[in-house]
């Protein structure tokens, strides 16, 4: 296991790229402020350099609203900002202290959406996680199909893409006139159930006149991995834990 300086002492830190990135984005984000005792812990546990974009946003943001909320990008926030945006390491269910030999699960839950979408990066080879992709790669449970798609890019890649405006094309069809005003106001512990339920045709033959509520993120993953089995006869595996 690396130690903390290891991980920060390192050179070309990300930090100031995607500081930038974050302040240019071509969609509306809310970046909130960090713990640094926090971030420090996280970064440790997680085991990656701020060389990464993955490593200096566990170490140096709190979390991010993006695209009015529609994303939820976990980093390590200070207490006044916890009850609207959980830690990474709450998320990911870390240990209360480091510990060496742990590992999350097959994979790191970076991210949801508000529909309940599930960012991962894949933590080792498909056969054995159980995950599609390869190793370091994000991949998505998609709520309308309620399966695990591989996107072809790394953490920093994707979250460039987010950023730069690549919700708009990720989530074509997926989205009605007003939804920003329904989903800008909400925590990051919040999300938005369907009816008819998105991974029904009825739903797509007008998303607009589908009724939608406002429930505990934690109950739409239940929901989502409930379906999932009974569709598939299999469990998607962890989805977060919020």
């Amino acid at each position: 296991m690396r130690e903390l300086s290891e991980l920060i002492e390192v050179e070309d830190p990300a930090w100031p790229v995607l500081g930038e990135e974050l302040r240019a984005a071509s969609v509306p984000v809310e970046a909130l402020a960090a713990d640094a005792e926090r971030g420090a812990a996280a970064l440790l546990q997680t085991q990656v350099t701020v060389r990464s974009f993955l490593g200096a946003f566990v170490l140096h943001s709190g979390g991010a609203f993006v695209d009015d909320g529609w994303l939820r990008v976990y980093g390590s926030p200070a207490a006044d900002n916890e009850r609207r945006m959980p830690g990474i390491a709450r998320v990911n269910s870390y240990p209360p202290v480091t510990v060496p030999d742990w590992r999350p699960g097959a994979g790191l839950v970076v991210a949801h959406d508000v529909l309940g979408g599930v960012f991962v990066v894949q933590g080792g080879p498909a056969d054995q996680v159980g995950l599609p992709g390869q190793p370091g790669e994000v991949v998505y449970f998609a709520p309308d199909s309620l399966r695990w798609d591989a996107l072809g890019a790394g953490y920093g890649a994707w979250l460039s893409w987010m950023l730069s405006g690549g919700t708009e094309e990720f989530y074509e069809g997926l989205r009605w006139p007003g939804w920003r005003d329904e989903v800008r106001e909400l925590d990051g512990d919040r999300g938005l159930t369907l009816y008819p339920p998105l991974w029904s045709a009825e739903a797509h033959q007008d998303l607009a006149a589908t009724s939608r509520s406002v429930v505990a993120m934690a109950e739409l993953l239940d929901l989502e991995r409930e379906t999932s089995m009974q569709f598939d006869e299999a469990d998607p595996g962890f989805l977060g834990a919020l």
